[in-house]
């Protein structure tokens, strides 16, 4: 039976879909089966992320009125087997029910591991329709002060929730920032939000200390946290006494 997760943020632009799509992939390399749900209606485009975007003939809503069956609406990826994206729709005015969406998750939960449902950004009825489908949830956020408040008004949201678990991804986080004292640590905008750290994705940006193998390792360690497995290990912890002291030293500095 799936894991329902839905991946959510109080700010839009925070990287949300990203960490979504990104988390799905890992999952599906891991040999999980896995589906990615778009319920932001009228700005989905996490199938543009996968890079499915052209393969999809239903999406979520013609599942729920009847044009299809639950698994016709799912698009397999192309490199990866075991990962399906459900499509959203572009027409944001009509009302869909949590229930309604509840129904068809609830149909192909025992199908597959997790289902990731990918939240509107905000507070909106899209949010709770989406925390209203999931058992878990994943918050998204940047280190930036207009995103650390719109994410713990939703955290705090998040927590009104019968979830049983709540995890924080502090993503865009650029390392010489955190050194020079410029931005909070990830440590310290979880204890601000009161909620447990997750992930720590650095920017991606050649310029800077971090790059794509660091984000690729990110999203790897939080693959590996859902599926209970034992995060890695640092290389510099292999060393002790005075070379690791100047080892650790030398990278602080």
């Amino acid at each position: 039976m799936a894991r329902k997760i839905v991946v959510t943020s109080g700010k839009g632009g925070v990287g949300k879909t990203t960490v979504t799509a990104n988390l799905g992939v890992q999952l599906a390399k891991n040999g999980c089966r896995v589906v990615v749900c778009d319920l932001d209606f009228g700005l989905n485009n996490v199938d543009v992320v996968l890079g499915v975007e052209n393969l999809s003939s239903f999406d979520v809503i013609d599942a729920i009125e009847g044009r299809c069956r639950p698994k016709q609406a799912l698009v397999r990826h192309p490199h990866y087997p075991t990962l399906y994206s459900l499509a959203s729709n572009r027409i944001s005015d009509r009302y869909v029910s949590p229930q309604a969406v509840r129904l068809i998750l609830d149909t192909l939960a025992p199908q597959f591991d997790y289902i990731l449902i990918d939240s509107p950004a905000g507070i909106d009825e899209g949010f709770h329709r989406a925390v209203a489908c999931a058992e878990e949830a994943l918050l998204v956020t940047t280190p930036h002060i207009s995103a650390l408040r719109d994410a713990d008004r939703v955290g705090n949201m998040l927590k009104g929730y019968r979830l049983s678990r709540i995890g924080l991804v502090v993503n865009m986080v650029r390392s010489d920032l955190v050194r020079r004292g410029e931005i909070l640590t990830p440590e310290e905008i979880a204890k601000a939000l009161r909620i447990p750290l997750t992930a720590i994705v650095p920017e991606e940006d050649k310029i800077f200390l971090e790059n794509v193998a660091d984000r690729v390792k990110a999203f790897k360690q939080l693959a590996n946290f859902y599926m209970g497995a034992a995060p890695e290990e640092e290389t510099e912890k292999k060393y002790t006494g005075l070379l690791g002291a100047f080892l650790r030293g030398l990278k602080k500095s």
